[in-house]
């Protein structure tokens, strides 16, 4: 990655520049996605307006857009949530959104068609936009509250989970993969601005690689990308995959021991080579054997291994740690994010039955 501390999201240079970065963080500086948490409540992140149901076309998409709210279920009725210590994000509102994107990309979104596009289901072209935005548009931006929020909590907490986000696929000019808003680069910004943050370490374990924040951060020093991904499907994003500092190519098939084993050396080399202030790390449960995408064959035990590996690598640096779901489309990948989320419960690597315990 290039040693220039501008980015693509975050430009310098010219008058003109250094007033779009003064609007730029005016926007931050009056946001109301950051508010605060009382203790009461644990840093878990999630609104029943996360899920995305319209008139039965979000079947012709492979993504489990329940995904969110049966995660949340499973952890209450197992008994190790209570419903009233979640923490429910606002609205991203267009001038949080306009933070990294132009307005032109939000106009773009005023066009089903172009939806339709960016989320992969056809018949959506059709739909009175006023529609689009209530059933799809809306729910993602709460859930870019939820990430956004999440850089706040796990500052003041150690950890936070947005039981929802990781739109990587989105950035500034362009949405794709299903990913309409690109809440990872606006959690990130949001967090250089508001949390005194200077060194934040992507750590991008979904399928796919996550070609929407290394294109907004493709010149930005202050962000370390670790990708590990499957380089035979979507998004085939060359240009982008130049901008990744660390880049672990697992292809087709690859098993648990040896997805964990890529896995163990890659976070060894990143924990030499930069020293974070914020983890991000996007959780993709689409690495799972039979998830129709990622065309990988971790097991369920595999993903969950996984997410400690993360956790620990986290905890050990002593830095705070936000995680997103990201991809899954398999109906199973609920129960797994669940029982995963249980497995750090159990190993101290969050309590989500106080919010007293920092990591």
């Amino acid at each position: 990655m290039a040693s220039s501390s501008s980015s693509t999201v975050i430009s310098g240079g010219s008058s003109t520049d250094v007033d779009s970065e003064t609007l730029r963080r005016n926007r931050v500086l009056s946001s109301k996605l950051y508010f605060d948490v009382p203790p009461t409540k644990v840093p878990l992140i999630y609104s029943s307006s996360y899920d995305i149901s319209f008139l039965g076309m979000e079947k012709l998409h492979p993504f489990d857009s329940s995904k969110w709210g049966r995660i949340c279920r499973f952890l209450i009725v197992d008994g190790v949530l209570e419903k009233n210590r979640i923490v429910e994000p606002l609205e991203a509102s267009k001038d949080d959104l306009l933070v990294v994107h132009s307005e032109l990309y939000l106009i773009s979104l005023k066009s089903s068609l172009n939806v339709s596009i960016i989320i992969e289901v056809p018949p959506v072209a059709i739909l009175p936009n006023c529609l689009v935005q209530q059933k799809v548009l809306y729910p993602f931006r709460k859930q870019v509250g939820g990430t956004i929020l999440a850089a706040k909590l796990a500052k003041e907490r150690g950890w936070a989970i947005n039981v929802g986000g990781g739109f990587h696929h989105c950035c500034a000019e362009k949405g794709g993969g299903f990913c309409a808003y690109a809440d990872i680069s606006l959690c990130i910004c949001y967090a250089f601005v508001r949390l005194n943050i200077s060194r934040v370490m992507i750590i991008d374990l979904d399928a796919h690689q996550g070609n929407g924040h290394e294109t907004d951060f493709s010149h930005d020093s202050r962000v370390y990308i670790l990708d590990m991904y499957n380089p035979e499907i979507y998004p085939y994003d060359f240009g982008a995959r130049r901008y990744i500092d660390q880049k672990v190519e697992v292809g087709s098939g690859t098993s648990t021991n040896e997805y964990l084993k890529q896995l163990d050396k890659a976070l060894e080399v990143a924990g030499r080579t930069f020293d974070p202030e914020l983890v991000v790390y996007n959780a993709g449960t689409d690495i799972l054997d039979g998830d129709p995408l990622g065309m990988l064959k971790v097991s369920p035990e595999g993903v969950v291994s996984r997410d400690e590996k993360v956790f620990r690598f986290a905890k050990e640096k002593n830095v705070p740690l936000v995680m997103l779901t990201s991809g899954g489309y398999m109906k199973s990948s609920a129960r797994v994010i669940a029982d995963s989320l249980i497995n750090l419960s159990k190993n101290c690597l969050i309590d989500l039955s106080s919010s007293s315990v920092k990591m």
